[in-house]
Order: structure tokens, then C-alpha cells, then sequence
């Protein structure tokens, strides 16, 4: 009985140690999988660090989206489509 219960703690240890490599290789894939995208990328970091304060971000997209929203109903306007949407014509 001694002998079975070593054998089942060894078969255990094993276990424990193939899910901790498992574990170490689906890291290691992770990490190349991310050396490769900033590869691809030309290594251009992204992020939100552009120097703005939040309060100067805001204030930025809002002047951005109102640009936009003046753009787009100048557009309308001049279309000719009274819903202001897109045009359903095929």
C-alpha cells in the first residue's frame, strides 16, 4: 500500500509539472506572438500618452466630433437627402 501511494505522489508531482510547463511554453508564445506585432507595427508604440490631460483630450474629440457632425450636415444639405441618412438607391 506504501508503494502505491508513492507511485500515485510521483504521478502527481509529474502532472504538476507538465501543467507548469504547459503554463511556461503558452507564455513564452505570448510574448513572441507580441514581438512580432510590434515587428509588423515598424515598433511605433501605441498608447495614450500624447501629453494631453484628460480634461485636454476631451476638449480636443469634442472639437474633432463637432467637426464632423457640421461636415456631415454640410454634406447632407448638399446631397439632397432630406433624412440626412444614406441613400437606400441601388
Amino acid at each position: 500500500a506504501k508503494n502505491v501511494k508513492v507511485e500515485m505522489l510521483k504521478a502527481v508531482e509529474v502532472e504538476k509539472t507538465k501543467v507548469v510547463l504547459v503554463v511556461k511554453l503558452e507564455a513564452m508564445e505570448r510574448e513572441k506572438d507580441r514581438e512580432r506585432a510590434n515587428a509588423r507595427a515598424g515598433g511605433k508604440a501605441k498608447g495614450k500618452d500624447d501629453g494631453l490631460t484628460p480634461e485636454q483630450r476631451r476638449e480636443r474629440d469634442a472639437k474633432a466630433l463637432q467637426e464632423k457632425t457640421s461636415k456631415k450636415a454640410a454634406g447632407g444639405a448638399a446631397g439632397g437627402d432630406a433624412a440626412g441618412g444614406k441613400s437606400t438607391k441601388k
